[in-house]
């Protein structure tokens, strides 16, 4: 159950940049405070409208196989879905039977749907139970939040229950976001690591020089490509 207060659970209107809502409930790892318990690095917090429905059994376990590499970029994994948490345990050993791994990473439940509303992902007026509610009646549960140390939303995907969402490319944009933060570079279409990169518009070109002595290439003055920086 979510203890989220009162004040907290009015729906928000997300955006990237904005600080992503804390909160306190029961995950299957015990009770967590959001805030304190990604710490001082990254996390996703990815949602899901039910237990035992098909799409999100694929991806619960698909994101239990990956951990390992969101762990090596020192980002923390945590699944939601609109259940109890005993619900959650049970669904947690038909995902390790159908997908070959176990969900090492917490659950939340929320079967009060406080956390679901707070992120805005379901209205206020659809009431304080998610008993006798279907997955399509919680559709819309179904967002990725990318959120970095800062407690800021730095990315957010949303998917139709009938679309798998592709978790190789979340693991590739918080890969991106990462280099980003830390070098002032932006990463082109379809980037993967190793791939050149652009310097930011915000770095003028007599900072830009003394980051990259060799140089840029530069078909446009606006553009600015360098290899990726180590």
């Amino acid at each position: 159950m979510s203890t989220a207060t009162a004040t907290e659970i009015t729906p928000k209107n997300l955006r990237i940049n904005d600080i992503a809502p804390d909160f306190t409930a029961e995950t299957t790892q015990g009770t967590i405070n959001f805030h304190e318990w990604i710490g001082n690095g990254w996390a996703i917090l990815f949602s899901h409208p039910k237990d035992f429905t098909p799409v999100c059994t694929t991806e619960l376990g698909y994101m239990a196989g990956l951990e390992p590499e969101f762990t090596k970029r020192n980002c923390k994994i945590i699944g939601l879905s609109v259940d109890p948490v005993t619900s959650h345990a049970q669904w947690a050993k038909d995902i390790e039977e159908t997908q070959g791994h176990k969900v090492n990473y917490p659950m939340i439940g929320d079967p009060q749907l406080k956390i679901a509303k707070l992120y805005g992902m379901l209205p206020a007026e659809v009431g304080d139970s998610c008993e006798g509610r279907t997955p399509a009646d919680n559709a819309t549960v179904r967002t990725v939040f990318v959120i970095g140390p800062d407690k800021r939303i730095k990315l957010q995907l949303a998917y139709p229950m009938s679309t798998g969402r592709n978790f190789d490319e979340i693991l590739r944009a918080l890969t991106s976001l990462q280099l980003t933060a830390k070098h002032q570079v932006s990463t082109p279409a379809n980037w993967k690591p190793g791939d050149d990169v652009i310097i930011s518009g915000s770095v003028s070109n007599d900072e830009a020089i003394k980051k990259y002595p060799g140089g840029w290439r530069s078909p446009k003055p606006y553009l600015r490509i360098v290899p990726q920086p180590k």
